[in-house]
């Protein structure tokens, strides 16, 4: 299995941000790590040795890259309002960068399907939902979709924007619901173990049906 690493400095960011590729061809399934975890997150737990057969035969290229959670919402000593800044400059990083470099490195029209468990899930979804003209799908394990479960009370308008529990039921934007309901891929999925949520996928999903996704 073809792997590569390489990093770039992130103008969104102002920091080092690196991200690992592995394979050649297939829809680009971008991996978001899960809470204080790193990029190689996936490829130590051996996912990517299950999808090496996927990768192999050219069904799908995956993408790896690093959050910055640790300097967002699992930072205790930040100040609220530099965390919810510091998570939509991640977003920006990811839309502004991170997808051109898909693009440049597959086709324009290589379908991009985000992927994450835990905080990672809702990260995934959000990026989803927010820019479905940019991301295709999003496969969302074991996650929970309101962002106050972990901002430790603080509420603002980036902290809004980035909750999919608090925007979806508010969402009217035609143009964008049409682009989400016409994605064949958004997957949402949960275990019961002692550290998932299942009543909170399940909530967040009816929130998708009642507004026909």
């Amino acid at each position: 299995m073809k792997r590569s690493l390489t990093s770039w400095y992130s103008p969104s960011l102002q920091k080092e941000m690196p991200i690992a590729t592995y394979g050649d061809f297939g829809f680009a399934l971008l991996l978001v790590p899960t809470a204080a975890a790193d990029y190689l997150e996936y490829e130590r737990f051996q996912l990517l040795d299950s999808l090496a057969p996927f990768i192999e035969s050219g069904k799908v290229k995956v993408y790896s890259i690093d959050s910055i959670n640790r300097e967002s919402w699992m930072n205790d000593q930040a100040d609220p309002w530099h965390k919810s800044t510091r998570h939509q400059q991640w977003n920006d990083y990811v839309y502004n960068e991170v997808v051109p470099f898909i693009r440049n490195s597959s086709s324009w029209q290589t379908p991009i399907i985000t992927c994450g468990a835990s905080f990672g899930a809702l990260h995934s979804m959000n990026l989803f939902l927010k820019r479905p003209d940019l991301i295709n799908g999003v496969i969302a394990m074991s996650g929970v979709y309101n962002l106050m479960e972990y901002t430790k009370g603080h509420y603002d308008d980036n902290v809004y924007f980035n909750s999919p529990a608090h925007y979806i039921s508010n969402l009217t934007d035609h143009q964008v619901l049409e682009q989400i309901r016409s994605s064949k891929h958004i997957h949402i999925l949960s275990g019961r173990g002692s550290h998932e949520d299942p009543d909170a996928a399940g909530h967040f999903a009816k929130q998708l049906y009642d507004k026909n996704i």
